[in-house]
């Protein structure tokens, strides 16, 4: 294990690594999610075979990918022991999450509906520090994994804090700030990012590890990306090669935004895969490999300096991830 006295590390579900050796890095990513609910709203939320899981991460590590963030939380069809063996088939470094999703994605009856603050922020914290709980995608029944998250993942829906959801959050707030870790959001369109960035402050959530996803198709006001960049919260941009919500030449025009408003030190990018996104699972997919390939092209061309996506790739995902 490399690490000391203080020294700040980034948990991978094979273990802890130094910042410095992460590399190039998509911050929202999935690879392996078993069949559930989230299969049942839509097919293309399951990524159930492991060779073409696999395959899929050797073909990003090829390209020149080092490391991913899946984004798939606890009692939502995670599979934190596909995550290991495509960690050590691959040598891709993978950061996996604790946390929750959108309530939607949770069947009739599930624990995550009932659980207490502090019982919640107990599972968040003991999976951060001592292993993921398989078993617990139905029914309240952990086993523990030797393999532990790196992250919290969280969802704010267009509902805003209505039950569960404050309980929720206050619960991954809770687990923040014992343990130091990260936190990401999955922000839903319609909701208020701006909201959400006041009450983790009030929590006392440390906003410097916090990024927001989704916010470059959930967000139309300009406003809101400088707004939050004014808390001190990063924006994760995922809306790449997702042509049926907008084109790429659209989203570098959003990246332009952040960037000339001082955001390069709070920005990160990623593809937020799904089965239909991957090319292991459907050929026509972009692949995972796509912002290697296609995108870094593409922002070169339109005058993204070097060391601006040097920042977005390796340098701002090593410095959120690791505590």
């Amino acid at each position: 294990m490399e690490k000391g006295p203080a020294e700040k590390r980034i948990h991978t579900v094979l273990g802890e690594i130094r910042p410095e050796r992460l590399g190039f890095t998509q911050c929202h990513e999935h690879l392996m999610l078993s069949r559930g609910k989230s299969w049942e709203i839509n097919p293309a939320l399951c990524m159930d075979d492991l060779e073409k899981s696999v395959r899929e991460t050797e073909s990003y590590r090829n390209a020149g990918g080092s490391a991913l963030v899946e984004a798939q939380p606890v009692g939502c069809n995670r599979d934190s022991e596909g995550l290991v063996k495509i960690a050590e088939r691959t040598g891709v470094f993978i950061i996996a999450s604790t946390g929750f999703h959108k309530m939607q994605f949770y069947g009739e009856g599930h624990w995550i509906f009932t659980a207490e603050e502090k019982e919640l922020a107990k599972l968040f914290i003991s999976e951060l520090t001592e292993g993921m709980c398989t078993g617990m995608d139905r029914e309240y029944r952990p086993v523990r994994h030797k393999a532990k998250a790196g992250i919290i993942k969280t969802a704010l829906d267009s509902c805003g804090l209505q039950e569960p959801y404050e309980r929720l959050f206050r619960a991954a707030a809770r687990a923040q700030k014992e343990t130091g870790a990260p936190l990401m959001v999955h922000i839903e369109k319609g909701s208020s990012p701006e909201m959400l960035a006041s009450f983790l402050q009030k929590q006392g959530v440390r906003l410097e590890k916090v990024y927001f996803c989704h916010m470059d198709r959930a967000c139309e006001e300009e406003d809101s990306f400088r707004n939050i960049l004014a808390c001190g919260i990063s924006l994760e941009f995922d809306t790449i090669g997702r042509f049926k919500y907008h084109s790429d030449e659209k989203e570098l025009e959003l990246m332009r935004l952040v960037l000339d408003s001082g955001g390069e030190d709070q920005l990160l990018f990623s593809l937020d895969t799904t089965r239909d996104r991957l090319r292991a699972y459907r050929p026509e997919g972009v692949g995972l490999a796509y912002i290697l390939e296609t995108f870094l092209p593409a922002m070169r061309k339109a005058g993204i300096t070097e060391s601006q996506i040097r920042k977005i790739s390796v340098e701002n995902p090593a410095g959120i991830l690791a505590w």
